[in-house]
């Protein structure tokens, strides 16, 4: 079985910019390439788990969020970053989209996602770290029986820490989850 690290995308890898598919609006964290190389070096794979509720809510089609998802995989290839998987909530309770319009256990903070992600690419989820910058990236991760890692970089604005909302660690930007993470 492999270990992964599995990361939120916006806020997390990206500077969140609420809703964006533009890729010219596309701006990385400070220190996310050379975080992930160091990880991918220590034979972690790398996954991207994302809730895209703008899809249910009318803001984008899931087409277009398909183009986004294309680019910055290319783009962190092109840096010698390869991710095992890319995968995406869709839906939302209050979706105007009525093929979207649920509720799923894909939807952080439930952990259906990180869980399919385990099965697909074969991921001891008790070897691996769940890492993102609101409560809801812990919780999924804490559910699906991750260590969690939270960024605290100012997203996070319930701190509602329940016993299944409270992170392994708190870091403040990627390379100190990064060196978290190698040192553990």
């Amino acid at each position: 079985m492999n270990k992964a690290v599995f990361f939120d995308k916006d806020g997390t890898l990206i500077k969140d910019v609420p809703y964006n598919i533009d890729p010219l609006l596309v701006e990385l964290e400070k220190g996310v390439i050379e975080s992930l190389r160091r990880l991918q070096q220590m034979d972690y794979q790398l996954v991207i788990i994302s809730n895209q509720s703008g899809i249910a809510l009318g803001f984008f089609s899931e087409q277009n969020f398909l183009r986004l998802k294309d680019y910055l995989l290319k783009l962190f290839e092109i840096e010698g970053v390869v991710f095992g998987g890319f995968y995406y909530c869709p839906h939302h309770p209050n979706g105007k989209n009525s093929n979207y319009n649920k509720t799923c256990d894909c939807r952080k903070p439930a952990p259906g996602l990180l869980l399919q992600a385990a099965k697909e690419l074969d991921i001891d989820l008790n070897a691996s770290w769940m890492v993102g910058d609101i409560l809801h990236d812990v919780e999924a991760g804490n559910q699906a029986g991750c260590r969690s890692i939270l960024i605290n970089n100012g997203n996070e604005t319930e701190w509602d820490l329940t016993v299944i909302r409270t992170p392994t660690h708190i870091a403040t930007d990627l390379s100190e989850v990064t060196d978290y993470i190698l040192n553990s």
